[in-house]
């Protein structure tokens, strides 16, 4: 089974229908990927902030 995502309000399920909304869910997309990270510097300079 796969993790789904309600549309509409945003909750995550198992289910095709959403039992907040009664929305039909999809598969959530990851973000796009680029070898050429324009935000990664800050993105990694945040999370070091986070851990320590």
């Amino acid at each position: 089974m796969k993790l789904k995502k309600c549309r509409n309000c945003g909750i995550y399920t198992l289910g095709s229908k959403c039992k907040k909304c009664d929305e039909d869910t999809s598969e959530p997309r990851p973000g796009p990927f680029s070898p050429e990270d324009k935000h990664g510097k800050h993105r990694r300079k945040e999370k070091l902030k986070k851990e320590g």
